[in-house]
């Protein structure tokens, strides 16, 4: 019988940074992954041809390299191999009439493009930069720590006391606008307003969802001011330098071997069972990094259907789904808009607010878009160590389709499930892009395509495609995340605790929930 301090279940990047934070404050943490490999939607692999290394689901490792678990880590994991490649043009977006607008850490290039269409708004960028640099240690403390908690009070007293009242009107309403309203009130010009919308739909707020300006307004500031990171040879340089650091701080780590229950005495969690039998135990935590359904359907066989936990944790609502195209490419793409664009990380093909409007309520409805979201990334154009000499991989995420498809809307695909329609319904992803980049089906040597359906089976906590591990709507964020009573990782069982994408701060590379749970347990 073997025991541990801490078990935690799920050796996604969260579970990993957790791992990390506890065994350098002495505890002993066994780490059990249901995969062969570690990472979860963090891994990269060769998933068309031999030396072509794609980013499986997540590409941008900016939040990772700007977290505070990084900052208190930072020695070990640059010792234990992790890199990151700088990213100087991080995003733009294409418009119809063949032009462009994008973000460069270079402000004087950012502002160049914006003053094209609106001086005004050259000048208004200028200023919310600066504004940002003030505000970002007050906003990003709230975000990296517990919630709701007594130092959240004391950040916000703090900020006031800095910026005046006005800096907490402007940060409610931050938190609880949508992003068109909010763009509305700082911007004039539809490109500007459009660029940075498209943020929102990497989370599940299309532009009229209360709550939504707040993601397109961190990113398009913390790019302008901080730049964007991807991984050098691959996003999982992260999890690779974790696991890594586990294994020098003597942590122990199971791969391959699912967990069948978590293992509940006197309505306290001591330790799991693995699927050959084999029995863990902790004596001072189990955290499951899993999605809270799977937690209470799969590894909590008697926990009662009268638990609050287990009634809340059902009514944890999805994001919608996603769609991943992976293309082994002899050359990046010939984008009409102007050869500059072949320099940025993003690229999203996302021309104005209508179209992200009327792709979101058609997957809602079940239906596949006619015009999705697409996020190109051209991780190559940063990093040329991911392909053979002279090739590119492209990166494109496909935002938002349906978990369960009803129909198309586009009236032409007549098959209702995504293995029979998903090579056809990314020859339309394909098809819009051809029209920003002509000619670019000319250059692709081989791709490979997930529907959400795929994603679930790749990684279970993807539940119907959504890569966000559960909507982040003002009713499933903050301490509401993922339920009322339990945004501080507990759960109703003593000693079982939750972290991972569902749980406060959400999604992203960040690490912050593993982060910060770890911190709780170890007590700093």
């Amino acid at each position: 019988m073997e025991k541990f301090d801490a078990i935690i279940i799920g050796g996604g990047h969260n579970g990993l940074a957790a791992a990390v934070h506890l065994l350098s404050h002495g505890w002993k943490v066994a780490v059990v992954e249901a995969n062969e490999s570690f990472g979860g939607a963090v891994k990269t692999q060769e998933l068309t041809l031999p030396g072509f290394h794609h980013d499986f689901a997540a590409m941008n490792i900016s939040m990772f390299a700007g977290s505070p678990f990084f900052a208190r880590h930072k020695d070990i994991l640059l010792e234990c191999g992790l890199s990151f490649v700088p990213a100087p043009d991080c995003f733009a977006t294409v418009f119809r009439d063949d032009t462009h607008l994008g973000v460069s850490k270079d402000i004087n290039v950012t502002v160049e493009g914006i003053n094209q269409y609106s001086h005004r708004d050259g000048q208004k960028w200028i200023s919310m930069a600066d504004d940002f640099l003030k505000d970002a240690p007050y906003i990003f403390e709230l975000l990296n720590n517990k919630t709701p908690s007594f130092r959240n009070l004391i950040t916000i007293v703090k900020a006031v006391r800095k910026r005046g009242m006005s800096w907490l009107y402007n940060i409610l309403k931050l938190f609880t606008s949508s992003s068109r309203d909010y763009l509305d009130t700082e911007f004039e010009h539809p490109k500007i307003k459009a660029m940075l919308a498209t943020w929102g739909m990497h989370l599940d707020f299309s532009p009229d969802i209360p709550g939504g300006a707040l993601f397109p307004y961190l990113e398009g500031m913390a790019n302008q001011n901080f730049g964007m990171v991807i991984g050098k040879g691959g996003a999982n340089t992260i999890v690779n330098a974790m696991v890594n650091a586990i294994k020098k701080y003597g942590g122990t780590l199971y791969s391959g071997v699912p967990v069948s229950e978590i293992l509940v005495r006197n309505g306290k969690a001591e330790g799991v069972k693995l699927n050959d039998g084999t029995e863990l135990f902790g004596t001072k935590a189990i955290i499951a990094n899993l999605n809270p359904k799977i937690i209470i359907k799969d590894l909590l066989p008697h926990l009662s259907a009268e638990d609050k936990f287990a009634q809340r944790m059902k009514n944890f609502r999805a994001g919608p789904g996603t769609m991943m195209i992976h293309l082994a490419m002899s050359d990046l793409p010939k984008w009409s808009a102007g050869e500059a664009l072949r320099n940025f990380a993003y690229v999203h093909v996302a021309p104005d607010m209508a179209m992200m409007t009327k792709a979101y309520s058609e997957a809602k409805d079940g239906l596949l878009p006619v015009e999705p979201v697409l996020v190109v990334g051209q991780p190559t154009a940063i990093d040329p160590t991911r392909a053979p000499e002279d090739k590119h991989v492209l990166w494109i995420q496909v935002r938002v389709v349906p978990a369960e498809i009803k129909g198309d809307a586009a009236g032409i695909i007549t098959a209702t499930c995504w293995d029979d329609i998903k090579d056809e319904y990314a020859n339309r992803a394909i098809d819009i892009l051809e029209k920003y980049a002509p000619g670019i089906r000319n250059d692709i040597l081989k791709y490979s395509v997930f529907s959400p359906v795929d994603l679930e089976r790749c990684n279970p906590n993807i539940l119907g495609g959504d890569n966000l591990s559960g909507s982040h709507h003002p009713d499933q964020s903050f301490f509401l995340r993922p339920a009322i009573g339990y945004s501080r990782y507990n759960t109703s069982i003593k000693q079982l605790y939750m972290c991972g994408a569902s749980t406060w701060p959400g999604a992203g590379t960040g690490a912050g929930s593993g982060f910060i749970l770890a911190k709780k347990l170890a007590g700093k």
